[in-house]
């Protein structure tokens, strides 16, 4: 599936032999988007399995209208993802326009003015929504475009959408991993241009951030900065890498020289994942698929 004119592109297709297209009333349907790339997933709610993964990259987009209409021709084009009857549908943005909110501190009323404290909106163009971590106490307040959340309510106006925020699944998703890690080593996803790190202690969320990545070089500076500021040495702590890239990669060799208890971390713990998901590296797309964690 591919269409030059749209600016898109099929990167990477999985389908599960179990997966049945009479039975997507069954599946909960996870879609998430960055400004440069989209990513879907198929979770069978029966046994937690995933049965579809796709990822797309988008090329040549200078707005916010592009980029919409890239979606709108992917979405025309796909045989599966419009579809009005999917047992639950999670809609997650990659964007900087977020804050987190401890649970006891949130007030509905004031969604506009948390989001206000950390990100410049035009609320004549964006929403400000909200979605909760259950397991962290936080309010993940974040920004997202009012033409594309009413297309996207439009598409599936028989099915309830529940619109989420990348940070909050990464955050769901490490509170997860962490009650089987022993110690408190940092986290990080390295997703594509962008860097994020979250620190948890004794099942308690201590830090999140995320940071735009320009030059290879951003991501020593900005780990050994939060790794200072909770006081974490360098040479002993131990690091969980997930994200885009690769075990023997030179990127992950340039990692190892600044940090040297470095791990790859595995996916996650509650989804159930077929022989064909083989094929892909277990540290890719935590993001997309601690999705779920918040399908509640």
């Amino acid at each position: 599936m591919q269409a030059t004119a749209a600016n898109y592109k099929l990167i990477k297709k999985i389908k599960d032999d179990k997966f049945d297209e009479e039975e997507l009333q069954r599946y909960s349907l996870l879609v998430q988007l960055g400004v440069r790339d989209l990513q879907i997933a198929a979770i069978d709610s029966a046994d937690a399995r995933v049965v579809l993964f796709e990822d797309y990259i988008f090329s040549d987009l200078h707005s916010h209208d592009e980029l919409l209409g890239v979606l709108r021709s992917l979405f025309d084009s796909h045989e599966l993802v419009t579809a009005g009857f999917w047992k639950s549908i999670l809609f997650s943005t990659k964007n900087n326009k977020m804050i987190q909110v401890p649970g006891p501190l949130f007030k509905k009323e004031a969604t506009k003015e948390y989001l206000g404290f950390n990100a410049a909106v035009d609320h004549k163009k964006e929403e400000a929504l909200f979605c909760q971590n259950i397991t962290a106490d936080v309010i993940t307040v974040f920004a997202f475009q009012r033409e594309l959340h009413s297309w996207i309510e439009s598409l599936y106006a028989n099915s309830s959408v529940k619109f989420i925020h990348q940070s909050a699944a990464l955050i769901e998703g490490v509170m997860e991993y962490a009650l089987a890690v022993e110690g408190s080593p940092l986290y990080i996803y390295v997703d594509r241009f962008k860097l994020h790190i979250v620190s948890v202690k004794n099942n308690i969320l201590v830090y999140y951030n995320q940071f735009v990545i320009k030059q290879f070089s951003d991501y020593i500076k900005y780990i050994m900065l939060v790794m200072n500021g909770l006081g974490m040495a360098q040479n002993t702590s131990q690091v969980v890498l997930w994200g885009y890239i690769g075990k023997n990669s030179p990127h992950y060799q340039e990692f190892h020289k600044f940090i040297r208890n470095v791990v790859f971390g595995g996916r996650s713990a509650h989804l159930k994942f077929g022989y064909m998901f083989d094929e892909m590296q277990e540290h890719h797309f935590f993001d997309l698929f601690s999705m779920n964690l918040l399908n509640g």
